[in-house]
């Protein structure tokens, strides 16, 4: 691994828990390592289970809705997609039905497994257009956000 630039001073990576090689949508994300990952739970309590991996989806591009202290938009909740919440992300500013090979990003369509933010999701419910939910693939930490009871309304897999 190489090194990061952090306020101009380049720090060895292994100070600072990050890989900056990641690209989604444009823009640079540094992926995080490991060792910075929160116990990986569903929100029904038991192992989290893998949400996809064809297409690849998780913020720890594991296959799973693995999260961590850094991902500040929580990209929680394992959906199915639907064409009507693409559209919502995308009126929200998250285009997640462009490819960008570039990024690494093969675009989505609807069935689609992915690991969704929480609020997006959320707000996706509150408009009527979110898309059903795997629980057991659905990170604990998702429950900081949207309640059980409305995950559960939207449950593929209970």
């Amino acid at each position: 691994m190489g090194d990061v630039t952090r306020s101009g001073d380049m720090l060895p990576i292994s100070q600072i828990g990050w890989r900056a090689n990641d690209c989604i949508h444009g823009l640079i994300y540094p992926i995080p390592l490991l060792t910075s990952l929160l116990p990986s739970f569903n929100v029904l309590g038991g192992e989290l289970d893998t949400c996809s991996t064809d297409p690849l989806t998780g913020w720890y591009r594991d296959g799973c809705c693995n999260t961590d202290r850094n991902d500040r938009s929580l990209h929680t909740i394992c959906c199915l997609v639907t064409q009507e919440f693409l559209v919502f992300a995308n009126s929200q500013g998250n285009d997640l039905i462009t490819p960008m090979p570039e990024h690494r990003f093969p675009g989505l369509s609807p069935g689609d497994r992915w690991c969704v933010c929480a609020q997006t999701w959320q707000n996706a419910a509150v408009e009527g257009v979110a898309c059903p939910v795997v629980m057991s693939a659905t990170h604990e930490e998702t429950l900081q956000i949207v309640p059980l009871e409305l995950l559960k309304e939207y449950a593929v897999d209970i």
